[in-house]
Protein backbone atom coordinates (compact mmCIF):
# COMPACT_ATOMS: atom_id res chain seq x y z
CA UNK A 1 0.00 0.00 0.00
CA UNK A 2 1.22 3.37 -0.87
CA UNK A 3 1.48 6.07 1.78
CA UNK A 4 2.26 9.27 0.89
CA UNK A 5 2.08 10.77 4.63
CA UNK A 6 4.77 11.05 7.74
CA UNK A 7 3.50 11.76 11.46
CA UNK A 8 5.89 13.12 14.24
CA UNK A 9 5.84 13.89 17.62
CA UNK A 10 6.58 17.78 18.15
CA UNK A 11 5.70 18.20 21.80
CA UNK A 12 4.71 15.73 25.01
CA UNK A 13 0.81 15.66 23.48
CA UNK A 14 1.48 17.15 20.37
CA UNK A 15 2.04 16.38 16.53
CA UNK A 16 2.28 16.89 13.20
CA UNK A 17 1.14 15.07 9.95
CA UNK A 18 2.79 15.77 6.71
CA UNK A 19 1.72 14.50 3.25
CA UNK A 20 3.19 14.99 0.23
CA UNK A 21 2.56 13.94 -3.52
CA UNK A 22 3.16 14.77 -7.10
CA UNK A 23 0.17 15.74 -9.46
CA UNK A 24 0.02 15.76 -13.19
CA UNK A 25 -0.64 19.43 -13.49
CA UNK A 26 0.48 22.99 -13.27
CA UNK A 27 1.24 24.87 -10.18
CA UNK A 28 -1.41 27.88 -11.46
CA UNK A 29 -4.01 24.68 -11.74
CA UNK A 30 -2.82 23.26 -8.40
CA UNK A 31 -2.85 26.60 -6.71
CA UNK A 32 -6.38 27.30 -7.71
CA UNK A 33 -7.40 23.65 -7.08
CA UNK A 34 -6.27 24.82 -3.63
CA UNK A 35 -7.81 28.11 -3.12
CA UNK A 36 -11.06 28.36 -4.61
CA UNK A 37 -13.97 27.42 -2.77
CA UNK A 38 -15.67 25.73 -6.14
CA UNK A 39 -12.97 24.09 -6.89
CA UNK A 40 -12.26 22.49 -3.02
CA UNK A 41 -15.57 21.66 -2.53
CA UNK A 42 -15.21 18.95 -5.48
CA UNK A 43 -12.08 17.25 -3.39
CA UNK A 44 -11.72 18.76 0.93
CA UNK A 45 -14.29 21.26 1.75
CA UNK A 46 -17.18 23.85 1.36
CA UNK A 47 -15.12 27.06 2.24
CA UNK A 48 -17.38 30.32 2.37
CA UNK A 49 -15.72 33.82 4.39
CA UNK A 50 -13.08 36.19 3.25
CA UNK A 51 -10.10 33.99 1.69
CA UNK A 52 -7.65 36.81 1.99
CA UNK A 53 -4.60 37.10 4.43
CA UNK A 54 -6.41 38.08 7.96
CA UNK A 55 -9.44 37.08 6.49
CA UNK A 56 -11.56 34.53 8.13
CA UNK A 57 -13.32 32.03 7.10
CA UNK A 58 -15.95 28.49 7.66
CA UNK A 59 -15.21 25.35 6.62
CA UNK A 60 -16.57 22.05 6.44
CA UNK A 61 -14.47 18.99 5.78
CA UNK A 62 -15.44 15.83 3.92
CA UNK A 63 -14.41 13.85 6.67
CA UNK A 64 -16.54 15.50 9.08
CA UNK A 65 -14.54 17.98 10.49
CA UNK A 66 -16.19 21.15 10.70
CA UNK A 67 -14.78 24.92 12.14
CA UNK A 68 -13.59 28.05 11.44
CA UNK A 69 -10.22 29.60 10.22
CA UNK A 70 -8.03 32.56 9.19
CA UNK A 71 -5.86 33.11 6.33
CA UNK A 72 -2.44 33.63 7.70
CA UNK A 73 0.12 33.61 4.87
CA UNK A 74 -0.64 33.56 1.29
CA UNK A 75 2.23 33.36 -1.63
CA UNK A 76 0.43 32.46 -4.45
CA UNK A 77 1.08 30.33 -5.69
CA UNK A 78 3.29 28.45 -3.82
CA UNK A 79 2.65 28.82 -0.41
CA UNK A 80 -0.72 29.04 1.92
CA UNK A 81 -0.81 29.14 5.48
CA UNK A 82 -4.16 28.89 7.47
CA UNK A 83 -5.19 28.01 11.55
CA UNK A 84 -8.13 26.39 11.89
CA UNK A 85 -10.12 25.62 15.47
CA UNK A 86 -12.88 22.61 15.45
CA UNK A 87 -16.61 23.48 16.11
CA UNK A 88 -16.31 23.49 20.20
CA UNK A 89 -13.07 23.10 20.40
CA UNK A 90 -10.02 25.93 21.73
CA UNK A 91 -7.03 24.32 20.48
CA UNK A 92 -5.69 26.10 16.85
CA UNK A 93 -4.20 23.74 14.50
CA UNK A 94 -2.03 25.25 11.74
CA UNK A 95 -2.82 23.78 7.79
CA UNK A 96 0.35 24.83 5.42
CA UNK A 97 0.73 23.75 1.59
CA UNK A 98 3.37 24.61 -0.72
CA UNK A 99 3.77 23.92 -3.91
CA UNK A 100 6.84 23.70 -5.88
CA UNK A 101 7.25 23.12 -9.69
CA UNK A 102 8.31 19.81 -11.45
CA UNK A 103 8.71 19.74 -14.51
CA UNK A 104 4.91 20.09 -16.17
CA UNK A 105 3.69 18.40 -12.86
CA UNK A 106 3.83 19.91 -9.46
CA UNK A 107 4.55 18.36 -5.84
CA UNK A 108 2.14 19.59 -3.09
CA UNK A 109 3.35 19.31 0.70
CA UNK A 110 0.74 19.75 3.13
CA UNK A 111 1.75 19.41 6.94
CA UNK A 112 -0.83 19.94 10.00
CA UNK A 113 0.15 21.06 13.18
CA UNK A 114 -0.52 21.01 16.73
CA UNK A 115 -2.52 18.27 16.58
CA UNK A 116 -3.58 15.48 19.28
CA UNK A 117 -0.40 12.80 19.90
CA UNK A 118 -2.84 10.46 20.12
CA UNK A 119 -4.63 11.44 16.91
CA UNK A 120 -1.50 11.18 14.27
CA UNK A 121 -2.86 7.94 12.91
CA UNK A 122 -6.82 9.26 12.23
CA UNK A 123 -5.29 12.57 10.31
CA UNK A 124 -2.59 10.87 8.26
CA UNK A 125 -5.13 8.58 7.09
CA UNK A 126 -7.47 11.40 6.53
CA UNK A 127 -5.04 13.63 4.68
CA UNK A 128 -3.82 10.76 2.40
CA UNK A 129 -7.64 10.40 1.57
CA UNK A 130 -7.99 13.81 0.69
CA UNK A 131 -5.32 14.11 -1.69
CA UNK A 132 -6.10 11.34 -3.51
CA UNK A 133 -9.37 12.87 -4.07
CA UNK A 134 -7.52 15.73 -5.27
CA UNK A 135 -6.07 14.21 -8.01
CA UNK A 136 -9.17 12.29 -8.89
CA UNK A 137 -10.60 15.72 -9.08
CA UNK A 138 -7.63 16.80 -11.30
CA UNK A 139 -8.09 13.91 -13.41
CA UNK A 140 -12.05 14.74 -13.43
CA UNK A 141 -13.58 12.20 -11.56
CA UNK A 142 -15.16 11.58 -8.17
CA UNK A 143 -14.48 11.67 -4.59
CA UNK A 144 -13.54 7.88 -2.98
CA UNK A 145 -15.75 6.49 -0.47
CA UNK A 146 -14.30 9.17 2.34
CA UNK A 147 -14.90 6.21 5.42
CA UNK A 148 -14.46 3.01 3.44
CA UNK A 149 -10.85 4.42 2.18
CA UNK A 150 -9.49 5.98 5.92
CA UNK A 151 -10.30 2.72 7.29
CA UNK A 152 -8.10 0.97 4.97
CA UNK A 153 -5.13 3.61 5.57
CA UNK A 154 -6.08 3.81 9.28
CA UNK A 155 -4.09 0.96 10.20
CA UNK A 156 -1.16 1.34 8.76
CA UNK A 157 -0.94 5.00 9.71
CA UNK A 158 -1.22 3.04 13.39
CA UNK A 159 1.75 0.88 12.81
CA UNK A 160 4.08 3.96 11.90
CA UNK A 161 2.83 6.81 14.43
CA UNK A 162 5.01 7.69 16.70
CA UNK A 163 4.94 5.60 20.40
Amino acid sequence: MRIIGTLQQTGADEGSVRVEDVFDTGIEDLWEACTDPERLARWIAEVSGDLHVGGGFRARFTSGWEGTGRVEVCEPPRRLLVWTTEEGASQEHAIEATLTPDGARTLLVIEERGLPAGELAAYGAGWQVHLEDLAASLAGHDRCDMSARWRELFPTYEQIAPA
